[in-house]
């Protein structure tokens, strides 16, 4: 799946919305400083609409590309984890986890064993 890029369209009308101030922390950027960001990410099903768009200076933005990928990759291990993909880490530890005792078996008594050859004496 290929990322989708805001059309040219939306992203001057992100940017004429956002009147040379960043969305996020109201910081004035000067001419092409601005970057037009996906609200909701490309990868968790964000689309490339005017609504979906808003306008960050660099600080702002790495910030939330940080925490895009953070939540991204959480989203990964669970999809992996629910399908199957990967195994759980480990059993769950703790007093309220403790092993169950399992019930002894008593050994049988085994039958005499019998001569493989018989009549030929050592």
């Amino acid at each position: 799946m290929s990322r989708r890029e805001f059309p040219r369209k939306v992203k001057q009308a992100a940017l004429a919305r956002a009147a040379g101030k960043c969305e996020k922390c109201s910081a004035v950027l000067k001419s092409r400083e601005g970057e037009v960001d996906h609200i909701l990410p490309d990868i968790l099903g964000g689309e490339p609409v005017l609504a979906n768009a808003q306008v960050l200076c660099s600080v702002c933005h790495a910030e939330k590309t940080a925490d895009d990928i953070r939540r991204t990759r959480k989203g990964d291990r669970q999809r992996d984890k629910a399908s199957g993909a990967i195994k759980p880490a480990g059993k769950l530890s703790g007093p309220q986890f403790r092993k169950s005792q399992k019930p002894v078996r008593e050994a049988k008594a085994m039958p005499p064993r019998r001569s493989l050859f018989k009549g030929i004496s050592p």
